[in-house]
């Protein structure tokens, strides 16, 4: 769990609900797919927002 955002050069948020049921591989395949980047280059960190009882979600290096 991070507790702040100091160590990462840029945070991407994704818009609207994303099915977090695709688990960490299913999220990561978004991040290559859907928006074209590199989810593995440092200092990134991407947040998803899924339904209330699991609100968000981030992956980050």
């Amino acid at each position: 769990m991070f507790n702040d955002a100091t160590g990462f050069k840029r945070i991407f948020i994704a818009c609207g609900y994303t099915d977090l049921r695709r688990g960490i591989n299913g999220l990561a395949a978004t991040i290559k797919n859907d928006f074209h980047m590199d989810r593995y280059e440092q200092g990134n960190i991407f947040l998803f927002c899924g339904q209330a009882y699991r609100p968000y979600v981030s992956i980050g290096l």
